[in-house]
């Protein structure tokens, strides 16, 4: 059996890569295309990059917070009481707590 190099892998990798890439990509047509394929009902899969999609409002910010320990068990405690990640746990809290913006 034939071993192929580190660099070769690297390659075919890289290569594959593109490859998955390159089957993806959007078509391109004009706005005013694009307009009437929605207002048609039509599939607008082929047209979109979803790798570039985002929702307006909803970018993501990563944040550090230190919590106290005795804190952090009892978000942990009610996180699994209801069955929820402790990040979604702080989140769903938060968004109960504060005004909508």
């Amino acid at each position: 059996m034939k071993t192929r190099s580190a660099s070769s892998r690297s390659v075919a990798r890289e290569t594959a890569k593109q490859q998955g890439t390159a089957k993806r990509v959007a078509k391109a047509i004009t706005a005013e295309e694009f307009d009437a394929l929605a207002d048609s009902g039509a599939d607008l899969t082929p047209y979109v990059d979803w790798s570039k999609a985002r929702r307006l409002g909803r970018e993501v910010q990563r944040v550090n917070v230190d919590f106290p320990v005795d804190l952090l068990r009892a978000i942990d405690r009610e996180a699994r009481r209801i069955g929820v990640t402790r990040q979604a746990f702080i989140k769903l809290r938060l968004s109960d707590t504060l005004p909508d913006p």
